[in-house]
């Protein structure tokens, strides 16, 4: 053994080849902390003054290559200052240097992933072999950073202007095949075959078969390309990178414009470009609150696993109702591997359901990312029925039946009767009372909420609901069903509304107070997406159904007259009546048509204004700052009440939940993080100027105490 640590080894694989390994000591993947770039260095160190070595391969003992960095602790060295940071990244950088300036030929055997840091190893190796399984990227700007480990440098030489913008700014992984397409791998192998792949390329490179050389010596080059041919690259990939990431994402620019500035400079000179500006965007507020947030998604992983640990698997699932929201529960289990029965009264709603999982395998298909034949193999999981014949034999069902306490209890002492011992019945309510639906039930114990977003198959979050008789065994087997469905769950107690529409309906209350007081909703729409958010509120309530929201909205207010009722007919009310449902039926707030690919296009519509009469007030000139104080005040109030009544247990929870179930911004990092950011003290004296709107606008009076202290939501 040429070099032994606790992270990276060095072993003699014969005939002159050498293999650098790595394995991470008690971590169940590689990747890139301090100690291991340490170990990386001197494993270099000691490959240098071993005489016999004609090529090495770098590969990985675990089931993945390198993950990346460890955040969690490069994250502390962004709180040095621009310069020491650099020159931080410049001092990683000679380690990758060092192999890419080795005396002998080197390749990378890639299996599994390799993303940021691991990735930017690969590149900085002669040449790499991915297994098929492998994926590859650099997704740094997802943390508002961009690769500072010469990615900028070597990608944009190695795979060409245009597809590094497209990787590098887009941030996505990238599967074997079309790494190996556009020449970021050279050769991709079955898994078994990788390391005698990879060590045969060497002996090749040994042989003079392959020139290395000429490979190496293009990665630390200016690009092939002149001062027209780059500007016309730079330039033209300027107005779509900047209209995808938009006004709050600045990594993406960033990374774009630090290309083109090293695009004429060899490799040292442009790795100080590249470190220049990774310092300047490591400092900005984007970058801090999205590293929070990978951290704080990283803590709510954590903590659904510890809820699952030791639960059963569910080996078959069941759904009961048929409708768009029945289907995508349908869909998202079979295409994971979970057969489920799909259970409604009548045919039509069958085959509504079934149509909607088509689709959905149908987009699928298109985008390459199944064929005909797993299309077909996913659709035999899901079997349709009118009766509970089979149900004796699921591990747990979800009830997505109308949203009616009385329908819903019916349909679930119905279901009760005919499953076997210790299956689970979850309800995928979204604002009843789990409590009150399990007073129907015989064993109470075996039933908790599972509350899906629309569409079920783009929505991140799935809320897990602890009823007050929901027993741990319940609620530990519908957490590991979510995971097993590529979700995130979120553990929560019962309340109205659960966490995110008891939260989001204080902000619709904002929004109705706006408009009762003279704002116009398209320019409350267009202010709050201003500030980040996917889209403003009166569009989010015709996507979420005007008739959806009005009884959700009753129901809130019933759970929490102080603050959730209001007096006479309000915009929601009044839409309701008038059958303007949003885009369900094509008329709300908006007017909605097909275009051609059919999609829902949203289009202005004259005859709001006759609508509305009478629910909005005569016109006010209120400034952006106002709009977005009256429609931020209620909402952050109510995340706070949700921490302080422990409906969520802790702040990450609360803010990856509003995140992932309602887009709040991620660039704020969260509701509770954006008051962190904003200061309690700043925030009190600002909701103070509203008092007179009433209790939503009143904080609690532990943000009273913790801002008299100082004390933040997070340390």
């Amino acid at each position: 053994m040429v070099y032994a640590g606790q992270a990276v080894s060095v072993r003699d694989a014969g005939d002159g080849l050498y293999e650098v390994v790595f394995d991470l000591a008690g971590e169940s993947v590689n990747k890139f902390n301090q100690a291991t770039l340490a170990e990386l260095r001197d494993a270099v160190t000691a490959l240098q003054g071993t005489a016999d070595v004609q090529g090495v391969l770098f590969s990985s003992a675990k089931d993945v290559f390198i993950v990346g960095a460890d955040i969690t602790e490069f994250s502390q060295m962004f709180e040095r200052s621009e310069d020491e940071i650099a020159a931080a990244l410049l001092e990683m950088n000679q380690i990758f240097n060092a192999i890419e300036d080795l005396p002998f030929p080197t390749v990378t055997a890639i299996n599994g992933v390799a993303l940021g840091g691991g990735f930017e190893l690969c590149l900085a190796t002669d040449y790499r072999v991915a297994s098929t399984a492998a994926k590859v990227g650099l997704p740094e700007v997802k943390l508002g950073i961009y690769p500072g480990w010469g990615g900028t440098v070597r990608l944009s030489r190695l795979i060409g202007v245009d597809n590094a913008n497209e990787w590098i700014c887009g941030g996505a992984e990238q599967k074997a095949a079309a790494a190996q397409k556009v020449g970021a791998v050279d050769a991709v192998v079955d898994a078994d075959q990788l390391t005698e792949a990879g060590l045969d390329l060497l002996r090749n490179c040994v042989a003079g078969k392959f020139d290395y050389l000429a490979r190496r010596e293009e990665k630390q080059n200016p690009i092939k390309l002149n001062q027209v041919e780059q500007m016309m690259a730079f330039e033209s990939a300027k107005g779509v990178i900047g209209a995808k990431a938009g006004p709050h994402y600045p990594a993406p620019m960033a990374a774009l414009k630090t290309m083109q500035k090293h695009a004429s400079l060899k490799r040292d000179a442009a790795q100080q470009v590249e470190a220049k500006g990774f310092a300047k965007l490591a400092k900005t507020d984007v970058c801090k609150a999205l590293i929070g947030l990978f951290m704080k998604d990283q803590q709510v992983k954590k903590t659904a696993r510890q809820h699952a640990a030791g639960a059963a698997p569910v080996r078959h699932a069941a759904v009961l109702g048929a409708g768009i929201m029945g289907g995508g529960v349908a869909y998202q289990s079979a295409s994971r591997g979970v057969p489920i029965l799909m259970k409604d009264i009548n045919e039509k709603a069958l085959q509504l359901g079934l149509d909607e999982a088509t689709q959905l395998l149908g987009g699928q298909l298109k985008r390459g990312r199944l064929d005909a034949s797993g299309v077909a193999k996913t659709l035999t999981m899901i079997r349709p029925t009118l009766s509970y014949g089979d149900f004796s034999g699921v591990d747990l069902v979800v009830e997505a039946v109308v949203e009616n306490v009385k329908v819903k209890q019916a349909v679930l002492a119905e279901t009760e009767q005919h499953l076997q011992e210790g299956a689970i019945l979850a309800s995928n309510t979204s604002t009843i009372s789990i409590t009150e639906l399990a007073s129907a039930l015989k064993k109470p114990e075996n039933f908790c909420g599972m509350h899906f977003f629309n569409p079920v198959h783009k929505m991140p979050l799935v809320e897990v609901i602890r009823g007050e008789k929901s027993s741990d065994a319940a609620v530990a087997r519908t957490v590991a069903y979510a995971q097993t469905l590529g979700k995130t769950p979120i553990v929560v107690n019962d309340c109205p509304g659960f966490l995110v529409n008891r939260v989001l309906f204080p902000y619709f209350g904002g929004f109705s107070l706006l408009l009762r007081d003279g704002a116009d909703f398209r320019r409350i729409d267009k202010v709050m997406e201003g500030f980040g958010w996917p889209m403003g509120p009166a569009y989010l309530l015709d996507v979420v159904g005007i008739d959806t929201a009005h009884h959700a909205d009753a129901v809130m207010a019933a759970g929490f007259p102080d603050r959730m009722t209001h007096a006479g007919e309000n915009a929601i009310d009044r839409l309701y009546s008038l059958e303007r449902f949003g885009q369900k039926n094509g008329k709300g707030f908006y007017a909605y048509t097909q275009d051609r690919h059919g999609k829902l296009k949203k289009l202005p519509d004259d005859s709001i204004a006759q609508a509305l009469d009478g629910v909005v007030g005569a016109a006010q000139d209120l400034s952006d700052e106002e709009i977005i104080e009256r429609m931020m005040i209620p909402l952050c109030i109510e995340t706070v009440r949700c921490l302080e009544d422990s409906i969520v247990a802790s702040a990450a929870d609360a803010d990856m939940g509003l995140i992932y179930g309602i887009g709040f911004p991620p660039f704020r990092g969260g509701a509770l993080y954006y008051l962190d950011q904003l200061g309690l003290a700043n925030f009190c004296a600002m909701a103070a100027k509203y008092a007179d709107l009433g209790p939503l606008y009143q904080p609690t009076k532990g943000m009273q105490q913790m801002a008299a202290s100082g004390a933040t939501y997070y340390s």
